[in-house]
């Protein structure tokens, strides 16, 4: 088939955690660094589970050229599985140039049309769903914008997995249409408080507090659970039982050097406590004070396994996976 090729022979193993979508390189004013929320997720849950077996599985599309050999070397410098990356001979690897505010520490995209991952091919997603068998399947909306689309269609009917929702809302290619699948479809959402009103307001959704938007959203789309991040001030997550619990306490101040792939840290730590059977509380309070201290750093990922060490101690993940 033209423009198909993939790098590796498929998976021939169980992962717990598909995650579906973009691999790009983000272009900072001073450097370039691999990027894309599902990439950024992997990472860090490949950080903190390297010794317990942790093996999430990206499944992505990138070029046949010289920017994704990097990415193909920087996934297994990592230990990053490659049997879900595909590559094309026609288009080229992602990139997304990132403007950053100095006074605030945000951040805002400007990402190109028509790039590889944009045409994830479904038939070969299919395949890595069905040797991997995941139980949850970490998606968002910006790889919906192309002919990805379909590929992400069919893990969903092939895997029947659990579909965790991070919106990750993109201008302008934020779609009415795809929300109205991708939450249909999702069993957790995770988005900001700003994501949260823009999405009711596309929706005619109404509510006099957060709180009571959050539950018109998780009546109206028929989700399991909500997760909403306000940045230092916590974060909070909401089910369809009516139950909230809110992070115990407002992160320690930190010097912001940007906040891109804040979110994506937050949900990777969510995720890895769902994986870990973490109580609820607990995992919103570690969810959000690893996304604080990505903040710390310039981009979304760090340099060095070194980052993950004091979690991991302080977390017992060894331990975890002893007992």
């Amino acid at each position: 088939m033209a423009g198909l090729e993939t790098p590796g022979h498929p998976a021939a193993h169980a992962s717990p955690i598909l995650l579906f979508g973009e691999l790009l390189a983000d272009c900072f004013p001073d450097r370039e660094v691999i990027g894309g929320a599902p990439f950024n997720v992997a990472r860090h849950l490949r950080g903190l589970g390297r010794q317990r077996e942790l093996d999430p599985v990206l499944v992505t599309r990138i070029g046949k050229d010289e920017r994704g050999a990097r990415f193909l070397n920087v996934l297994q410098a990592a230990g990053l599985a490659i049997d879900g990356v595909q590559q094309d001979l026609l288009r080229p690897s992602g990139q997304v140039r990132v403007a950053l505010d100095a006074e605030t520490g945000g951040h805002r995209f400007d990402i190109a049309p028509d790039q590889a991952w944009d045409f994830i091919h479904a038939d070969m997603a299919r395949l890595i769903g069905l040797l991997c068998r995941p139980q949850w399947l970490y998606f968002g909306t910006l790889a919906q914008r192309g002919a990805s689309r379909r590929g992400l269609r069919a893990l969903l009917q092939t895997t029947r997995a659990h579909g965790f929702l991070d919106l990750n809302l993109r201008d302008p290619w934020v779609r009415k249409e795809v929300l109205r699948w991708s939450l249909d479809k999702a069993e957790i959402v995770k988005l900001n408080l700003e994501e949260l009103r823009r999405v009711a307001r596309m929706f005619g959704l109404t509510g006099a507090t957060s709180r009571l938007l959050g539950d018109s959203f998780i009546a109206t789309f028929g989700i399991d659970r909500l997760l909403v991040t306000e940045g230092n001030a916590g974060a909070w997550l909401l089910d369809a039982e009516h139950r909230y619990v809110h992070t115990n306490s407002a992160a320690p101040a930190i010097e912001v050097v940007d906040s891109v792939g804040a979110g994506d840290a937050f949900s990777a730590v969510f995720l890895l406590g769902l994986l870990r059977d973490w109580p609820v509380e607990l995992t919103l309070d570690r969810a959000h004070r690893f996304a604080g201290e990505i903040c710390r750093l310039r981009g979304a990922i760090p340099e060095s396994d070194a980052f993950y060490r004091p979690f991991i101690a302080e977390w017992r993940l060894n331990e975890e996976q002893a007992t």
